[in-house]
C-alpha cells in the first residue's frame, strides 16, 4: 500500500468502499426478496390447503386415487402444489401432484412428515436434490394434509436478481472507477502545484510561493496559507543567515585591518631599531613613543571588542545599576566639549529646546558616562571646530532623554542607517587623522543603552547636522 501513489490509494479505497456498499445493498435486496417470496408461497399453500379441506378431500385409500386424478387437473392454476393426505395413524391415503412434474422432482414423503401440523413451513429438497420445496401441515378431522410448493421459480427469480445486481454493480463500478480517476486527479491538482512549488524552492528559488488554490477555510486553502507563512519565515531565515555571514566576514576583515595597522607600525619600528637606523637617543625616544601609541590603540581596540562580546552574550552582568539623574552627565558633557574645543558654543536645554529638566533613571553611571563620552567624541571628531552643539536633558513620553545635537554636515540616509554598525565609518578610505577611532564608539554606545532597556536614536540629514538621543526608561518613584 505504501508503494502506491496517493492518487491510487484514494481511488482504491473509494472502490473498495463502493464494492462493500454494492454487495451489502445487493445482499439486503435479495434477502428481503427471498423472505417476501417465501411468505407469499406459504400464504398461498395455506390458502390452497384450506380450500382443499372445504372441498371434501379423500379420507380413505379406496377413493383417494379417483379424487386425486380429478384434483390434479386444476393444480396448474395454483402453481402446481403437491398434496399428501395422511390418516390419523400417519399413513398416506392419497397424493396429488401436477402431471407435468416428474415423480423424482417431488419431495419424499418422509421429508414432508417433518412439517408439524398447524406449525410453520419447513424446507425440504426434491427426491433428485435439484430443487427446494416449502411444506406446511394442516390438521383434519380424518388425519392431516401436507401441502408443498416448489421454490424453484422463486430461486430462479432471486438468481436473476443477483445476476442483474452483479452486472449492474460491475458496470457501475467500472464507470465510477473511470470517473473517480479523473475526479481524484482534479482534486489532487492543487497538491501537484504545491509539489512543483516545493521542487522549485528546493532548487534554490526561495521567492516562490504557493498560489491561492482554494478558499481559505478549506484544507487546501489552510495548507497553502501555512506553507506560504513557512516559506516567508524560511526566506527571512536564509536572508538573515546570509546577512549574518556577510557581517561576520566584514567584521573579521575590519578586525584584521584594525589590528594589522598598529602591529605593522610596531613591527616596522622594531626592525628599524634592530637594523641600527635609530642612532640618536632622540630618535629612539620618538620611536618608543610611537610604539607606545600603537600599543595603546591595540589595547583600546581589544577592550572595545571584548566589551561588545560581553554585551552580546550577557549585558546585565556588566551593569551595576543605581538611581541617578542624567542631568549630571549632561553637565559633565558640556564641560568636556568646552575643554576639547573652547571655541565651540555649547548650550544646555531640555529635549528639543526649552529649559532642562530632571531625568531620573536606574542605571550604571560609569557605563552611561561611557555612552555620553562616545557621543561627545563623535560630535567633536565629525564637525568642524567652532560648530555649535546643544545638549538637551529631560523627560519625554515617560522616557528620560539626553541628546547631543550639532550643526555639522550631517549624514545621508544611507550613512545614517549604518552609522551604528561595528567598524563602520562614513570615510571608507580609512585614512586616519588625529583622534580617529576604529568605528566602534557608536556601536558600543547603542549596546550599552540597550542593556539599560533603552536605545540611542539618530535624527540627521545631509547639511542639517545630527542629533543623537539617549532614551532610557524613567526610574520608578519611591
Amino acid at each position: 500500500m505504501r508503494r502506491l501513489s496517493l492518487r491510487s490509494r484514494l481511488l482504491l479505497i473509494t472502490l473498495v468502499l463502493l464494492v462493500v456498499g454494492l454487495a451489502t445493498g445487493s445482499t439486503i435486496v435479495t434477502s428481503r426478496l427471498q423472505d417476501h417470496l417465501q411468505s407469499r408461497l406459504d400464504s398461498e399453500l395455506r390458502s390452497v390447503g384450506q380450500l382443499l379441506q372445504l372441498s371434501g378431500a379423500p379420507t380413505n385409500p379406496d377413493r383417494a386415487d379417483a379424487n386425486a386424478q380429478q384434483l390434479a387437473l386444476g393444480l396448474d392454476l395454483f402453481g402446481s402444489p403437491y398434496f399428501v393426505f395422511l390418516d390419523p395413524a400417519g399413513t398416506v391415503v392419497g397424493k396429488v401432484s401436477s402431471p407435468r412434474i416428474a415423480p423424482d422432482q417431488l419431495p419424499r414423503v418422509e421429508d414432508l412428515r417433518t412439517a408439524p401440523p398447524g406449525g410453520p413451513a419447513v424446507v425440504v429438497n426434491s427426491a433428485d436434490g435439484t430443487s427446494r420445496w416449502r411444506a406446511i401441515a394442516l390438521s383434519r378431522q380424518s388425519g392431516s394434509l401436507i401441502v408443498a410448493g416448489s421454490f424453484a421459480e422463486a430461486d430462479s427469480t432471486i438468481a436473476r436478481v443477483r445476476r442483474s445486481s452483479l452486472i449492474a454493480g460491475s458496470l457501475t463500478l467500472a464507470a465510477l472507477a473511470v470517473a473517480g480517476w479523473f475526479a481524484v486527479n482534479g482534486g489532487l491538482r492543487p497538491l501537484r502545484r504545491i509539489e512543483h512549488t516545493a521542487a522549485a524552492i528546493a532548487g534554490g528559488d526561495l521567492s516562490r510561493r504557493v498560489p491561492d488554490l482554494a478558499a481559505p477555510r478549506t484544507e487546501i486553502g489552510r495548507l497553502s496559507a501555512s506553507l506560504n507563512t513557512m516559506l516567508v519565515q524560511l526566506e527571512q531565515a536564509f536572508a538573515d543567515r546570509s546577512a549574518s555571514e556577510a557581517r561576520m566576514r566584514a567584521f573579521v576583515s575590519d578586525v584584521s585591518h584594525e589590528l594589522r595597522t598598529p602591529l605593522f607600525g610596531i613591527k616596522g619600528f622594531t626592525e628599524l631599531y634592530r637594523m641600527g637606523a635609530l642612532s640618536e637617543p632622540a630618535d629612539v625616544d620618538a620611536t618608543m613613543r610611537r610604539i607606545e601609541q600603537e600599543a595603546g590603540r591595540l589595547a583600546g581596540l581589544t577592550e572595545d571588542l571584548l566589551l561588545l562580546a560581553q554585551l552580546d552574550e550577557a549585558p546585565e552582568s556588566l551593569l551595576e545599576p543605581g538611581p541617578m539623574d542624567l542631568r549630571t552627565l549632561a553637565n559633565d558633557a558640556r564641560h568636556d566639549l568646552r575643554a576639547l574645543d573652547p571655541s565651540r558654543p555649547v548650550e544646555l536645554t531640555g529635549p528639543g529646546g526649552g529649559p532642562p529638566g530632571p531625568a531620573p533613571v536606574l542605571g550604571d553611571e560609569a557605563r552611561l558616562r561611557q555612552v555620553v563620552t562616545n557621543l561627545v567624541g563623535n560630535a567633536v571628531a565629525h564637525t568642524p571646530p567652532g560648530t555649535p552643539v546643544r545638549i538637551g536633558v529631560g523627560t519625554t513620553e515617560n522616557r528620560a532623554i539626553l541628546e547631543i545635537s550639532d550643526q555639522g554636515p550631517g549624514l545621508t540616509a544611507d550613512h545614517a542607517s549604518r552609522v551604528f554598525d561595528r567598524f563602520y565609518r562614513a570615510d571608507r578610505s580609512r585614512s586616519r587623522s588625529g583622534g580617529a577611532n576604529a568605528g566602534l564608539g557608536l556601536a558600543i554606545a547603542r549596546s550599552l543603552a540597550q542593556a539599560h532597556g533603552g536605545d540611542v536614536e539618530l535624527t540627521t540629514a545631509a547639511g542639517k547636522g545630527a542629533c543623537f538621543r539617549i532614551a532610557l526608561p524613567l526610574a520608578a518613584r519611591p
